[in-house]
C-alpha cells in the first residue's frame, strides 16, 4: 500500500481530511471493481500526483504575481528577482489551482474528458499555470510556455506585462482573465455570475462539464438556482457546478459566509432542488471525488423506476480560505496582493514569499513523474482537456428554408412573418438542439407559432397551455437567465426575443460573448457556433402606450459600439426584410445580431429579391432617384420609413423632388476600425452610389440621433447639409403619433429639417398650423394629415 501511504502523507499545505480519505478509499474500490482503472495502486499514484501538481501550480501562481523568475531547485529569491509592480488576483487563483487539478484528476480516474467553465475569469493564473506545467497549452502559447525554467520565466514575466504590438493588440498570449489563448477556455468570466446561468445549457447528452463558480458571484445573478427547471437528460449532458467557497469578496466576507457558510448554502440549495455536496476545497482529491460522486448520484436517480423531473441536480461546495497555501490567506489582502508589501523592497514580505514558496515546492523529477501519472489521455483514448468539445463547437450548417414572402402593398406584422419563418427553420433542422430565450411574452410578441411548436419548458405542464416537459422555450422574468440559455447552446440553434427596453438588461452577457468571439477571430481561431439573433420588439415607438421605462433604444446603440462584423444591429422595415435579416444571421457563424422588429401591422414595402438585396448591402433606395433629387431622406426603422415617405410626398406636391432610402444595418456603412471590420463594411464606391456626395440629407433614426450620426459619418455632410431626427428621451403614456411628436420625429419635423439643409424657407413648405404645431404653440393633431 505504499502508493496509498504516499498519498495519505499529502504534500506541502495540501493535506487530507478524514472524511476525504474515507470517501476516496470507497471511490478507488468502486473504480477497481468496475475495472475502470487497472488497480488501486494506479489510482493512488494519480491521487498523490495531483497533490504535487496542485502545489506546483500554486507556487507558479504566486510567482506570476510577484516574481520575475522561478528557481528550479526551490532556492529563495533575492530582491532583484521580484517585479517592481506586482499584480494579480492571487487569492482566487491560489484557490482555483487545486480545484482545476481536481478536475484533471477526475478525468484521469474516470477515463472521460469533461468540459470546463470558470466563472471567475480573473483566476486565470491557476489555469495557465496548470496548463504550462502539463504542456496542454494553446497554439499561440506552444513553444513559449512550458515547465522548463525558461518557459515558466516567460509565463511569469508575460503576466501583467501590459505588452502591446504595433497594431494596438496585446503582444503576449496571456491576459488578466481567461481568453481565447487560454487553452480550453470558452468564456472570459469577467462578468461575474453569468457562468452560473449558462453552464446547465452547455453540454450535449454525451458530454460532461465542470463549472467553477465563485461565492461572490452567487450574489450577482439570481437565476443560477433555476438550473433544475431546465435540465433534461434527454437533451442535456451532466453539468457539475463546483463553487469555490473561500468566503471573501474584494473588501469583505461574502454574504454566504455572513449568513452561515457552507451549511447555510447547502440548505438554500436543497430548497431550490439541488443535491449539495460539501467537500474540502483545498484538496484536489476531494474535488475529484465530488465530481465523480455527483455524476454517480444523478445517474442513479435517473435509473429509478419512479423518477420524474425536476432532477435533483448536484452542486459541489468546495470550502476553502481565500489564498489558501500562501501567507496572507483568509484576509482581504489575499484577493490581490496577500503579502501586504512588495518583496522587491520589503524584506519581511520577501521572507514571507520565500517561506510560502518553499512549502509549495516540488522537485523537477517529482513533478515530471506526477504529470506523467495524470497524462493517461492516449491510453484511455480521450482528448486532452484543451480539446473538450465545448471549446470547439462547429455544428453543421443549418438548412435555411425560403421564406413565404409577403405580397408588396399588403399589410401585416413583421414579427408574425419572422415567426412563420422561424417555425420552418426549426422543423427543417431536427438534429439541432433549439433554445429560445423568452423573458415572458412570446405569444404577445407575435411568435405564437414558435411557442405552439416548441413550448415553454416546465416541470409540470399545465393543460391547454403551450407547455411541455421537454419544451425548448426557456421562459423566466429574468432577461440574463433566458439569454444565457441561448448563448450557452453553441451546439444548436438559438433565438432570444425581448421587449427592446428590457433587452438592455442582457447587455453584459451579450458583450461577454461578443468580445470573446471577436478576440478569437483576431487570433485566427474562427469560432464555429451558429450566430445568435436577439429579436427586440414591442419597441420604443410602438410601445408608446406604456410609460417611458418601456421606450428605450439603448440596446441597439450599445451593440453598435462593438465591432460590427461580430455585433450586428439590424432595423428591418417590413415582414420580408425581417425574414431576410433573420435568415442572413443564421447563415453566418459566431455573430450576435440584434434585430429590431415591429410587431404592429405595417405596409409590406420590399419584395423577395429587394428584401434580400437590402439585407445583403445594408441599405437600399425605396422611392425616388438620388441623381434627380434635391434632398435624400434616410430612414432607419419601420416607423421612420413611413414618416420619411410622408415627408417626400408632401414636398413632391410642392415641387421639391426628394428620394427616400433605407438603412437596415448601419454597421455596414460605418468607417471600419480594423481589418476584420473593413471586410464587413461596404466599400466607398457602393456607399457613394447609395448616398451621393453633396446631397443634403435628413436622417430619421429609430435610435437617438447622435449615436447614429457617429456610425454614419460617411453619409454626414456636416451640420449645414445633414440633420438627424430620432429618440430624444421623451415619452410617457402616449399613442404612436404622440410618441413621434414628443420626439420631434413626425413627417412635418422631417420636412422642417429638410428645409434647413436644402436652403428653403420653412414657410414655403409648411403652412402656419403645422409650423405652429412643430414650434410648440399649435395643435399636434394638425400633423395627423400629411397632405399639402
Amino acid at each position: 500500500m505504499k502508493f496509498r501511504d504516499r498519498w495519505l502523507s499529502g504534500h506541502g499545505p495540501i493535506q487530507h481530511r478524514a472524511d476525504t480519505v474515507t470517501r476516496v478509499d470507497s471511490l478507488v474500490d468502486s473504480l477497481a471493481a468496475a475495472r475502470r482503472i487497472p488497480g488501486p495502486d494506479d489510482a493512488y499514484a494519480m491521487l498523490a500526483a495531483a497533490d504535487r501538481l496542485g502545489c506546483a501550480a500554486m507556487n507558479v501562481v504566486a510567482h506570476m504575481t510577484y516574481a520575475r523568475r522561478i528557481d528550479p531547485a526551490g532556492a529563495p529569491l533575492a530582491a532583484e528577482d521580484f517585479k517592481p509592480n506586482p499584480e494579480g488576483h492571487t487569492g482566487g487563483s491560489l484557490n482555483m489551482a487545486p480545484a482545476f487539478v481536481g478536475y484533471l484528476l477526475a478525468n484521469a480516474l474516470s477515463g472521460m474528458t469533461r468540459g470546463w467553465l470558470m466563472g471567475q475569469g480573473h483566476c486565470v493564473a491557476a489555469i495557465e499555470a496548470v496548463n504550462a506545467l502539463t504542456g496542454d497549452v494553446s497554439a499561440a502559447q506552444r513553444g513559449r510556455y512550458d515547465r522548463s525554467e525558461a518557459g515558466l520565466a516567460r509565463l511569469i514575466n508575460d503576466f501583467y506585462s501590459y505588452a502591446i504590438d504595433a497594431r494596438g493588440l496585446p503582444a503576449v498570449p496571456l491576459g488578466s482573465h481567461a481568453g481565447p489563448n487560454t487553452a480550453g477556455a470558452v468564456s472570459e468570466g469577467g462578468y461575474l455570475g453569468f457562468a452560473g446561468l449558462q453552464y446547465v445549457h452547455m453540454p450535449l447528452p454525451s458530454e460532461g462539464l465542470v463549472a467553477f463558480l465563485s461565492d461572490g458571484a452567487f450574489e450577482e445573478q439570481r437565476g443560477s438556482d433555476w438550473a433544475t427547471r431546465w435540465w433534461r437528460a434527454e437533451d442535456c449532458g451532466q453539468a457539475v457546478p463546483v463553487m469555490i467557497l473561500n468566503g471573501r469578496r474584494i473588501e469583505q466576507r461574502t454574504q454566504i459566509l455572513q449568513e452561515g457558510g457552507a451549511h447555510w448554502l447547502a440548505e438554500d440549495l436543497r430548497h431550490n432542488g439541488f443535491d449539495p455536496l460539501i467537500v474540502d476545497g483545498r484538496d484536489p482529491a476531494a474535488i475529484a471525488w465530488a465530481i465523480l460522486e455527483a455524476e454517480s448520484r444523478l445517474a442513479a436517480r435517473l435509473a429509478e423506476a419512479d423518477f420524474q423531473y425536476p432532477a435533483r441536480l448536484p452542486y459541489v461546495i468546495a470550502e476553502t480560505e481565500k489564498g489558501f497555501g500562501f501567507p496572507g490567506a483568509g484576509t482581504n489582502a489575499a484577493h490581490n496582493l496577500p503579502l501586504g508589501g512588495n518583496p522587491r523592497v520589503d524584506r519581511a514580505a520577501r521572507d514571507a514569499f520565500n517561506e510560502g514558496a518553499s512549502r509549495l515546492f516540488v522537485s523537477g523529477p517529482e513533478l515530471d513523474a506526477a504529470i506523467a501519472a495524470l497524462a493517461n489521455h492516449e491510453a484511455q483514448g480521450r482528448p486532452r482537456e484543451s480539446r473538450h468539445p465545448m471549446a470547439h463547437r462547429h455544428p453543421d450548417a443549418p438548412a435555411l428554408p425560403t421564406p413565404a414572402w409577403e405580397t408588396v402593398g399588403g399589410q401585416g406584422s413583421a414579427m408574425a412573418a419572422l415567426d412563420r419563418w422561424f417555425v420552418e427553420l426549426a422543423r427543417a433542422n431536427p438534429t439541432l438542439r433549439v433554445r429560445v430565450g423568452n423573458p415572458d411574452e412570446l405569444a404577445s410578441n407575435k411568435m405564437g407559432g414558435t411557442l405552439a411548436l416548441l413550448k415553454h419548458r416546465v416541470n409540470r405542464p399545465e393543460a391547454e397551455v403551450p407547455e411541455g416537459l421537454h419544451g425548448s422555450v426557456i421562459t423566466a422574468l429574468n432577461e440574463e437567465a433566458v439569454a444565457a440559455a441561448a448563448l450557452a447552446n453553441k451546439a444548436g440553434l438559438n433565438l432570444i426575443v425581448s421587449y427592446e427596453a428590457f433587452a438592455v438588461k442582457m447587455l453584459g452577457l451579450l458583450r461577454q460573448e461578443i468580445i470573446f468571439a471577436r478576440r478569437q477571430k483576431e487570433l485566427g481561431q474562427s469560432p464555429g457556433w451558429l450566430s445568435v439573433p436577439l429579436v427586440v420588439t414591442s419597441h420604443t415607438w410602438e410601445n408608446a402606450k406604456n410609460e417611458q421605462s418601456h421606450q428605450d433604444p439603448t440596446i441597439g446603440e450599445a451593440l453598435l459600439g462593438e465591432m460590427s462584423d461580430t455585433s450586428r444591429v439590424l432595423f428591418p422595415v417590413d415582414g420580408n426584410s425581417a425574414a431576410a435579416a433573420l435568415r442572413a444571421v443564421y447563415a453566418r457563424r459566431a455573430q450576435v445580431a440584434c434585430i429590431v422588429v415591429s410587431k404592429r401591422d405595417g405596409a409590406h414595402r420590399f419584395d423577395a429579391r429587394a428584401a434580400e438585396s437590402l439585407v445583403e448591402r445594408g441599405a437600399a433606395h425605396v422611392a425616388g432617384d438620388p441623381s434627380a433629387s434635391v434632398l435624400q431622406f434616410v430612414a432607419i426603422g419601420a416607423y421612420q420609413l413611413e414618416e420619411a415617405l410622408k415627408a417626400r410626398d408632401h414636398l413632391s406636391a410642392r415641387g421639391h423632388e426628394c428620394c427616400v432610402s433605407v438603412v437596415v444595418e448601419p454597421g455596414r456603412l460605418r468607417i471600419a476600425r480594423d481589418e476584420l471590420e473593413s471586410g464587413f463594411v461596404l466599400p466607398d464606391a457602393e456607399v457613394r452610389a447609395l448616398f451621393p456626395p453633396g446631397l443634403p440629407r435628413v436622417l430619421l433614426c429609430h435610435t437617438r440621433p447622435e449615436p447614429m450620426l457617429g456610425i454614419l459619418r460617411r453619409l454626414d455632410g456636416g451640420p449645414a447639409r445633414t440633420r438627424a431626427l430620432g429618440y430624444i428621451s421623451r415619452g410617457g403614456t402616449l399613442d404612436v403619433p404622440g410618441m413621434l411628436f414628443a420626439n420631434r420625429c413626425t413627417w412635418a419635423h422631417a420636412v422642417d429639417a429638410a428645409a434647413a439643409v436644402a436652403g428653403w424657407r420653412r414657410e414655403d413648405v409648411l403652412d402656419p398650423p403645422r409650423l405652429g404645431a412643430i414650434d410648440g404653440h399649435g395643435k399636434p393633431a394638425d400633423l395627423l394629415d400629411s397632405r399639402p
